[in-house]
């Protein structure tokens, strides 16, 4: 188990239910109901990927790829989810450019999870 990672999922969940009640009491006299949804969609990935990279945390296993999806997990919640509040919050569109990226790096995670998990099928604990 990768403690650390534990640890990192665990705080960006917890931030994520901050950030979900900060957008449904704080925000909602604020913002649009349009950027309303776009702030949920940006908890909703975090609350996601996080649960994500606990998974990836909890394998007794360590590999490249395993480490790399990691960090690529993590990545796409700072891009993701953090553009999307950034956009919220600041109002500035081209923040949204950032988003794509952060989706690239989570199905990039996903699918270094997916090779990590296809090479370690005969692998017994």
């Amino acid at each position: 188990m990768n403690h650390k990672a534990l640890l990192l999922a665990s705080l960006l969940a917890g931030l994520g239910v901050i950030l979900g009640a900060f957008g449904a009491h704080a925000l909602k006299q604020q913002v649009s109901q349009h950027m309303l949804e776009v702030w949920h969609t940006g908890v909703t990935y975090q609350m996601w990927h996080a649960l994500g990279l606990g998974i990836i945390a909890m394998q007794s296993t360590r590999s490249t790829a395993l480490a790399w999806s990691g960090k690529l997990m993590f990545a796409g919640i700072l891009l993701f989810s953090g553009s999307l509040y950034l956009l919220v919050l600041t109002n500035i569109p081209i923040l949204g450019m950032i988003t794509p990226f952060g989706g690239v790096s989570f199905i990039l995670s996903w699918g270094l999870l997916a090779w990590h998990s296809w090479q370690s099928r005969h692998v017994t604990a």
